[in-house]
């Protein structure tokens, strides 16, 4: 079965693909039960490898520096971080008419925060401070600066086009109230911009890529974003998983200043609404979490404005 695509232009993978690139490349697993993942996730489609492990392909162009940087990177970032990172087994060569590089992982137990409910969501708020915490205390080590290409931990005037357009446009389809999202903006805009030392982000920290077990948080995937810049692009997650109380426990337990929680906000905002758009006829799962998030970043304005 081919996964779904995301995009106009991806490129196709199905199962029968990733069992030619085993065979070839890695022999030794080619024989092991292989499945696809239904997932989310926009850049990279999911096999099931055996028990234990899953095979990771890009789907886009733009997602091929992907593998290199988590190959580069993980190792060095998981014995300081409090949850488990996702562990490169191998990496594969293009092949079989598939033009990228590609992986295979160890497979971490757990169901996505999209879906899996937490035990104890201010304890959750307060473990998932302490990783980006930890994270960004890590020495900088030369790590990726932010740029312009991802969008991650830059200046958000950077976004500004796109997300003016992005709400125009779901303002049109009836899906926002446009106005307030304006508001939302600006305000995010005219807070000072981030001045201290780089820090390291994830660049994505949203449910999708935060798994769950027993109603605790066990591990952060999908790297893909990674990157040192303003932290606030990793404070997502207070509307995006959390609320009320939960919420509330989670800037404190950062001591999130007003200007940083301000630019938190926008970059949310401007995450879902670039989003939804894009996705709106082929991912339902990531608009639904994506509309949620946008709801809650307008209600926490409309409450606190």
């Amino acid at each position: 079965m081919a996964a779904v695509r995301m995009h106009a232009d991806e490129v196709p993978t199905d199962a029968a693909l990733v069992r030619g690139l085993l065979a070839a490349q890695f022999p030794q697993w080619a024989e092991l039960p292989l499945a696809p993942i239904p997932s989310a996730g926009t850049d990279n489609a999911i096999f099931r490898l055996g028990d234990d492990k899953l095979v990771r392909l890009p789907r886009i162009h733009w997602a091929t520096g992907q593998v290199a940087k988590e190959r580069a990177w993980l190792p060095r970032l998981a014995p300081h971080l409090p949850l488990q990172l996702p562990v490169q087994l191998a990496v594969g060569e293009p092949g079989a008419g598939y033009p990228y590089e590609w992986a295979v992982y160890r497979w971490l137990p757990g169901e996505q925060a999209t879906s899996a409910p937490l035990a104890d969501a201010p304890q959750a708020a307060r473990d998932l401070a302490q990783f980006i915490a930890a994270l960004q205390g890590i020495d900088r080590m030369g790590g990726p600066l932010a740029t312009e290409h991802n969008l991650r931990g830059v200046p958000l005037a950077l976004r500004d086009t796109a997300t003016q357009a992005a709400i125009t446009a779901m303002g049109g389809l009836g899906l926002i109230d446009a106005e307030l999202a304006m508001q939302v903006w600006e305000a995010a805009l005219q807070a000072p911009p981030w001045e201290d030392q780089p820090v390291w982000f994830h660049g994505d920290l949203l449910p999708g890529n935060i798994l769950v077990v027993d109603g605790q948080l066990s591990a952060v995937i999908d790297w893909s974003g990674l990157g040192m810049g303003d932290p606030a692009c990793d404070l997502m997650c207070a509307w995006a998983l959390f609320s009320g109380a939960s919420r509330e426990a989670f800037r404190a337990a950062l001591g999130v200043d007003d200007a940083t929680w301000a630019r938190a906000r926008g970059q949310a905002l401007s995450q879902a609404v670039i989003f939804v758009p894009y996705y709106l006829a082929t991912n339902p799962v990531g608009v639904a979490s994506a509309r949620h998030m946008l709801a809650e970043v307008l209600a926490d304005y409309r409450r606190t404005a």
